[in-house]
């Protein structure tokens, strides 16, 4: 199931009606845990962020941002001067899903030796087929 085709029209309420999936594939990004661990934290802006999240790139900053923002995730906030001061910080909701994420970063990083050895053990058992 294609995680672009989870959220269906309501024909009856003319609104989106998002699934689990839709949800957790949004939460579960590959940079949506590191924004939301940052945001959690207490205010942070743009440029802390591309610094504290190794490899991303701007463009996919800026558009996870605002994926989290629309989400209602993260409250992004601009300050009237010059240059504009804008800064980003988690939401009640975020806040409650921190707590989930803490427990499974630390799930990963107690499996995550075992983990590898169970795929080091897989692809050496595993025959790797060619390709016609």
């Amino acid at each position: 199931m294609s995680l672009r085709n989870t959220c269906v029209s309501d024909q009856v309420n003319g609104g989106e009606v998002c699934t689990v999936l839709d949800v957790l594939g949004r939460v579960s990004g590959k940079w949506s845990i590191g924004i939301l661990m940052e945001a959690t934290r207490g205010p942070v802006r743009f440029t802390e962020l591309e610094r504290a999240i190794k490899g991303i790139s701007r463009r996919m900053l800026t558009l996870t941002l605002r994926n989290l923002e629309r989400d209602g995730l993260l409250v992004r906030t601009v300050y009237p001067t010059v240059p504009p001061k804008v800064e980003y910080i988690a939401t009640d909701m975020a806040r409650e899903l921190y707590d989930h994420l803490l427990g499974l970063t630390e799930w990963a990083e107690r499996h995550r030796a075992t983990i590898a050895r169970a795929r080091a053990a897989h692809d050496n058992a595993v025959p790797l087929r060619d390709n016609p």
